[in-house]
């Protein structure tokens, strides 16, 4: 069974930074991309970061220049380091793999940015 674990979110102050992980039960490889979405309770879930199996990346406007997503083939973890946090960036963060025939999602991690 294919899960995603996240971990690494919580509270921090404007201007700081956290690092996401997203754990997977299998190799990244099984997977065509994997990326990082963002929901805020009442709005619709947002992509903010994918990197592709042949390492290509994309961000949203919203955090381009300020989100680093990576991967560690190894570790068949996925990262998102989030610097110079703004409190709008404030949303629970879900990580997310897709797959040829399936969409896999993990179950969330919390992020709170205080002002």
């Amino acid at each position: 069974q294919v899960q995603l674990v996240e971990s690494g979110g919580g509270l921090v102050q404007a201007g700081g930074s956290v690092r996401l992980s997203c754990a997977a039960s299998v190799t990244l490889f099984s997977f065509n991309a994997m990326a990082w979405y963002r929901q805020d309770p009442g709005k619709q879930r947002e992509l903010v970061a994918a990197t592709t199996s042949a390492g290509s990346t994309t961000y949203s406007d919203r955090v381009k220049g300020r989100f680093t997503i990576s991967r560690d083939n190894v570790k068949n973890t996925v990262y998102l380091q989030m610097n110079s946090l703004k409190p709008e960036d404030t949303a629970v963060y879900y990580c997310n793999g897709i797959a040829p025939s399936y969409n896999y999602w993990g179950q969330g991690t919390q992020v709170t940015v205080s002002s």
